[in-house]
Order: C-alpha cells, then sequence, then structure tokens
C-alpha cells in the first residue's frame, strides 16, 4: 500500500459590505412607551494576540444621547455615546501611562432610519494599572436624518486602541442574537425638498494611509461626487471622486493620509454646499505613539509557513494469513508527519481512503474489511493538540486518521500512526494483493 496523494485547504478570509441604511447590528424592537437612558448589554472583548490573554465577556454599560431630539429631515445631529463599565482591560501587565487610549465604535440606528454612525473619542484617560480595568470614556459622531418619524438609537461595537510600547486593539462586540437595548429616541419632522445626501463609513478609524469604504446615498443620480476628507470646516488633503449610479448611491474608496483628517464629507458640485453635501462622518486617524527619549524601536516579522507532511515510507507489508483458515493480516502505517506553520485559525485534518486488494487472475479483497487504530504525539511546545481519529473502518468512504481543531492561534508539529487490520475470508485464492491507501491532509 502507498500513501502518495496530499490535498492543502487553505481558509479565505470574507469581507462583508453593508449598503448605507442597512444596519450590521440592528436594534430589537421597543415599546413606544419605554424609556430610555443607560443601559446594559453583553459584549464580547478580545484582547491582542500579543498580550496572550483570553477574551473578555461582560456587561458593557452606556448612555448615547443626541443634541437635538426634535429635528428636521436634512439636519445634522450630534450623537454621544459614552461608555461607564466595560469588559475590556488594560493589555500589558505595565501600566498605561495617561492619554494613550482612543476610543472607536459605532451607534446602531433603527425605526424610521436605519444604519450605524461611526463615532471616536479623544486619546485622553487617567493611568490604567496593569491588566486593570479600562475608566469611562465619550465617543462623539454625527449623522443626516433622512427619514421622518420616530429613529431610535443604539449602542453597538467599540474598540479601543492603545499606544504604549506597542499599538493593541481591543475591539468589544455585540451579539447579534442578543444586541444592546435601544438608548435614546429622537423624533424628526419631514420638510419638503430637504437636502437628504447622507454617508457611512464602514471603519471608524485607521493608521495613516489606510483606505476607508465610504458609501453614500441620496444625490443625483450619474452625478460626479467628491468625497474628501475635513477637519473642523475646512477640507484636508484626503479627495477621490466617484460617480452616483441610477439610485443615487455612492461606493468609494478613500486614502486617508493627511493625519488632519477627522471626519468625511461627500458632496456635488466644485465644492461643498449645505444644498448639496452631507453632513461630516467622524472618523480618526490613529498614529503610533512617540517613543520616549533614549529609547529605541525594534521591529520584527514572523512570516507564516504552510501545512505540510512527510512519511517514513511507502510499502507496507501485513502478515501473512493461511489459504483454507483466512483471519486477520496485521501491520502498521509508516510514521506521518504532520507541519503547521501557517500561523492562524484553521486546524487541519489528517484523512485516509482506501481501494479495494486486487490479487491473482482480478480477485478482490473487500477494503472495507481493513480497520486502523489511530495515534499520534504533539511535540513538546506546539500551540495545538493532535487528536487521533476514532478506530474503525477505512474503506473507500474514507475515515480520519488524526487532526488539530481550529484555535485563536493554532501549529506545530506531530506525528501520526496507526495499527491496521485486514478480514482476509477463508480460501481466498493464493497470491499477492495490493491495495492504495490515499492520505489526505487539510
Amino acid at each position: 500500500m502507498t500513501a502518495r496523494s496530499r490535498r492543502l485547504a487553505a481558509a479565505l478570509g470574507v469581507l462583508a459590505l453593508a449598503a448605507l441604511g442597512v444596519p450590521a447590528n440592528a436594534a430589537s424592537p421597543v415599546d413606544p412607551g419605554e424609556t430610555t437612558g443607560a443601559v446594559e448589554f453583553p459584549t464580547h472583548c478580545v484582547p491582542p494576540q500579543e498580550a496572550g490573554l483570553p477574551p473578555a465577556d461582560g456587561p458593557t454599560t452606556a448612555l448615547v444621547t443626541v443634541d437635538d431630539p426634535a429635528p428636521e429631515v436634512g439636519d445634522t445631529v450630534t450623537v454621544t455615546y459614552q461608555v461607564t463599565r466595560t469588559a475590556a482591560a488594560n493589555p500589558l501587565e505595565a501600566e498605561l501611562p495617561a492619554d494613550v487610549l482612543t476610543p472607536t465604535g459605532k451607534v446602531v440606528l433603527g425605526g424610521a432610519q436605519n444604519g450605524e454612525v461611526t463615532v471616536t473619542g479623544p486619546k485622553r484617560n487617567a493611568p490604567v494599572p496593569g491588566h486593570g480595568a479600562f475608566p469611562a470614556f465619550t465617543m462623539t459622531g454625527t449623522f443626516t436624518v433622512t427619514e421622518p418619524g420616530e429613529i431610535t438609537l443604539a449602542p453597538g461595537d467599540y474598540t479601543l486602541h492603545t499606544s504604549h510600547l506597542m499599538e493593541l486593539d481591543t475591539p468589544c462586540t455585540t451579539d447579534p442574537a442578543d444586541p444592546a437595548p435601544v438608548a435614546e429616541r429622537l423624533t424628526a419632522t419631514a420638510v419638503p425638498g430637504a437636502n437628504t445626501r447622507a454617508l457611512s463609513l464602514a471603519a471608524a478609524s485607521g493608521k495613516p494611509g489606510a483606505k476607508v469604504r465610504v458609501t453614500g446615498a441620496g444625490f443625483t443620480p450619474g452625478a460626479a461626487v467628491t468625497v474628501a476628507g475635513r477637519t473642523g470646516a475646512a477640507e484636508t488633503a484626503d479627495k477621490v471622486t466617484a460617480l452616483a449610479d441610477g439610485l443615487g448611491v455612492v461606493l468609494a474608496e478613500l486614502p486617508v493620509a493627511d493625519r488632519a483628517t477627522t471626519a468625511v464629507v461627500a458632496y456635488e458640485g466644485p465644492a461643498w454646499t449645505a444644498e448639496r453635501g452631507t453632513g461630516p462622518a467622524t472618523y480618526a486617524v490613529i498614529e503610533a505613539a512617540p517613543l520616549p527619549p533614549g529609547t529605541q524601536k525594534i521591529g520584527l516579522t514572523v512570516e507564516p509557513g504552510a501545512l505540510s507532511m512527510t512519511q517514513a515510507g511507502e510499502e507496507i507489508t501485513l502478515t501473512a494469513v493461511p489459504y483454507g483458515q483466512g483471519g486477520t493480516a496485521e501491520g502498521r502505517i509508516h510514521t506521518v508527519t504532520v507541519k503547521d506553520q501557517r500561523g492562524g485559525p484553521a486546524g487541519w485534518a489528517l484523512t485516509g481512503r482506501l481501494t479495494d486488494f486486487t490479487g491473482p487472475g482480478g480477485v478482490r479483497i473487500d477494503g472495507a474489511g481493513l480497520t486502523w487504530t489511530p495515534v499520534c504525539a504533539t511535540r513538546q511546545g506546539s500551540p495545538s493538540t493532535c487528536v487521533p481519529g476514532t478506530p474503525g473502518p477505512v474503506g473507500a468512504e474514507g475515515a480520519t486518521l488524526a487532526g488539530t481543531p481550529d484555535a485563536s492561534l493554532v501549529g506545530g508539529e506531530f506525528t501520526v500512526d496507526a495499527e491496521v487490520a485486514l478480514t482476509v475470508p477463508p480460501y481466498t485464492a493464493p497470491g499477492s494483493y495490493a491495495a492504495l491507501l490515499t492520505l489526505t491532509l487539510s
């Protein structure tokens, strides 16, 4: 029997682009008589990989407010998202000094108008002890009212970026099955001919030069639309142009390289006007913190490798079985060494598939009569642990020899073996028989 076939499977990430007006995490329906104010909701906070800490699941307490609870359609409303308690903590053992924490997040719109509002906060915090809970923080942003009626606002996902020794992100996400409750509501009044141009950003922050996906709506179909960075009332150097489609929707990617950019706007015509432009969508350019005097930053790249396997041999000889009596022919596969040097979250599986045994004159022995008992060992220091497959038949349908589960970070070196036994019927024609065992690594 030989084991010559190998297949490596690679996992691909999926990016989803939500169109303006379709919430990624819509709030649950709320009774009109329900009061708003500080709310509590479950969050899943993932420390940066460098910290080596497990995820933190716990409640977030937050307050969402608006500057105008009774706007008109076309108005720009300022939203404040204040987190007073979070499950996230300082990812470092060392103390975080003051003013190194930058919060960004999103507020979810519901009711008469759906969508998300990006919000950002200043780099302002009191010192945080090593692994201590983050203090309260406040984020603000704006959105354009495009629909009349009651609009609800609920707190959404947020990310805490720290700039000290290393640039680290701690994202905290809400549970789609149990989203945050409504924390604020406003009632918009219809205005004939109001400017309902609006835009949303796929991300609330990025490093200098990062591209932010922008979705705009309400523009003149076919119009050339300028998407630009903004600081206060002035434009920055960041600017691209895109065409509105037949429905007045604009999709663009804006490289934000100007460190002065604090928001993004879009407009028709040669310059932004209140009649033909959108209100600003908040965005934060996050820069690396300057190094303390007398220090030098050393950079290192750990390059991912491949998932591979090797085997100690190809020919396996089972013990002989006497003609007339039949019995069990036994043996052992050659040791297979699996190396997982990808460094990602996907585990691996090593499976086997066996053909029938063919002998003299085309006589066959059913391959389903061969069973194996897998064993595997993990080399010391490997992040993953090898799990042997279940003892049993191999056959044409195949069976699992060994594998490792998915995890946040997998990898290592593993050795896999298996005892095999073939049931040979009595009075099977004498002679040599052979089958092909194909091993597949994926």
